[in-house]
This record gives C-alpha cells, sequence and structure tokens, in this order.
C-alpha cells in the first residue's frame, strides 16, 4: 500500500489579499460598532422622548449605491405634519421607504418639538411602522424589513391595517413602482369592507369612498407621473404643487402626489378637474 504524505504546507496569502481581508474585517467591525451606537441612540430617546430628537443625516449616511437620497428636514417635517392631521383614535401610519419622513415624525411626536409647534400631544401618538429595506433602522422597534421586489411578503397582520400611507418607491422604474403600488393597496385599511354598497356603484366612485378619509402619498421623479395616476388613481391621487426638496439635492425633478389637498399643496388644475374630490 502506497504510504500518502501529508501536506502540511501552510496556506499562504499574497499581501494584496491580506489587505483585502483586513480591509473587510475593518468594515464589518465598523458596521457593528455604528449599528450598537444607533441601537444606543434610538434607546436613548424611548427612555427620553420628550426631550431627544434625532438628526437624520448624522445618524444614517446616505447610499446613493441603493437610491437612498434623503429628504430636507423641512420637507420630511411637512409630509410628517400631513400624515398626523386630524388623526383618529384607531389611525395608524405606514411608512414605505421613506426613512427621513419616519425620524421626523418621532421628532414631532417629541413633546419638545410638539411644544414649539403648538401641537397637541393627546392627538399625536398613532400606531407607526416603518417598511424598509436598510437594516440600519433596525433599530427602532416599528421597523418591518421590506423589500419591494417582494410586495407581499410582510406579516399578515399589517394587511388591511393602515388609514395614513406615504410611499417613496426606491427606483424610478416602472417595475419598482408597480410593486411598490401593490403592497400599499395591500397595507390600506378598506373602510366599507363590510358594509354593503350605496346606489351609486360606479367603480371609480366605489374605490374613492371606500377609502374615504385615508392619507395618501406618493413622492417620485416627475418623468413617473403617468405610471403614478394610473396606478393611485382609483384612490384619488392626483399631482400637487408641492416642491420635495433633498437634503443633499437631487438632479431628478421629484414631485408629490397625494389624494387630498392641504395648507402645503393644491393639486396642479389640469388634473383637478378629472376627478370629483371628497373630504379627507
Amino acid at each position: 500500500m502506497e504510504s500518502v504524505e501529508e501536506d502540511n504546507d501552510e496556506l499562504i496569502l499574497s499581501g494584496s489579499t491580506l489587505d483585502a481581508l483586513q480591509s473587510f474585517y475593518a468594515e464589518r467591525d465598523s458596521r457593528i460598532q455604528q449599528f450598537e451606537e444607533l441601537k444606543e441612540q434610538a434607546e436613548k430617546q424611548a427612555q427620553n422622548a420628550d426631550t431627544t430628537t434625532l438628526d437624520m443625516n448624522s445618524l444614517f449616511a446616505e447610499d446613493w449605491n441603493a437610491s437612498q437620497f434623503w429628504y430636507d428636514s423641512e420637507t420630511a417635517t411637512k409630509l410628517a405634519q400631513e400624515l398626523l392631521a386630524n388623526i383618529e383614535e384607531d389611525s395608524r401610519i405606514a411608512i414605505v421607504s421613506a426613512p427621513s419622513v419616519f425620524v421626523a415624525m418621532k421628532n414631532l411626536m417629541c413633546h419638545k418639538v410638539q411644544q414649539k409647534f403648538g401641537m397637541d400631544s393627546s392627538q399625536l401618538r398613532p400606531q407607526v411602522t416603518l417598511l424598509e429595506y436598510d437594516d440600519r433602522f433596525r433599530v427602532f422597534g416599528e421597523f418591518q424589513k421590506y423589500d419591494f421586489n417582494k410586495p407581499f411578503q410582510l406579516p399578515s397582520h399589517l394587511k388591511g391595517q393602515f388609514t395614513r400611507i406615504i410611499c417613496d418607491p426606491p427606483f424610478l422604474s416602472a417595475d419598482c413602482q408597480t410593486k411598490a403600488a401593490m403592497t400599499v393597496q395591500w397595507l390600506l385599511k378598506d373602510n366599507y369592507k363590510n358594509s354593503p354598497q350605496d346606489g351609486n356603484t360606479a367603480e371609480g366612485n366605489v374605490s374613492l369612498h371606500k377609502f374615504q378619509g385615508h392619507r395618501i402619498v406618493v413622492c417620485t421623479g416627475e418623468r413617473m407621473v403617468d405610471i403614478i395616476l394610473r396606478l393611485y388613481g382609483k384612490w384619488g391621487l392626483k399631482t400637487t404643487d408641492y416642491q420635495v426638496k433633498h437634503s443633499k439635492g437631487l438632479s431628478n425633478e421629484f414631485r408629490c402626489f397625494a389624494n387630498f389637498e392641504c395648507e402645503d399643496w393644491s393639486w396642479i388644475e389640469r388634473e383637478k378637474t378629472k376627478a370629483e374630490s371628497f373630504p379627507i
């Protein structure tokens, strides 16, 4: 029988490979440290909700490769305010792929900020869920992992539960916009699901009345206007004149679409006449 000599030679890595490994481990350790710091910040805010606010840009750097472009503070705050306006006891808010609005909303629910804006804190504690792909936001208890490529891969208890939704699909493609709209429809609460329809059975009117009182906002690139109006038209969304701004600027023109008018925006007249408005 032939004897087999064991090869005891150690694996020797090249200098460039070692450098790459060291860089990988350093980046991994840095991310772990950043996550722990973010978690500590979030826990501190939870414990001191009356006095602590969060700074979106200092805590969460944008990743342009992941199509992350945060709104500036004014835009995020305005959008959050409109989602919180006239909320009811059973209001639930879903924030889909718009984490800067989520952070702004948490700040608005901070007692110190409520006092600054003259808000009634007793009316500003709705249930909020952040649907987001970026795991850095897992530090918040309201976080729910969300991948637009899997529009219905979400916990079943979220289905049909939300009366206020904002969505900013991460990519300017028909595929991404369509799948995000599918998620919005899945999340929306149907007010008349178990109620008989009234005498007006026109499909468009039935859809509008089923979601009467809801607030739905979509922010995305202006070149998506046609597909947005097609996807969300049954819920009364129309193009508004509100100017969406990003903290570090953005070359693409952005638009805000909503199914309601408010002090911050109006519908563009050429679309305003296309559908009957209804109270929100």
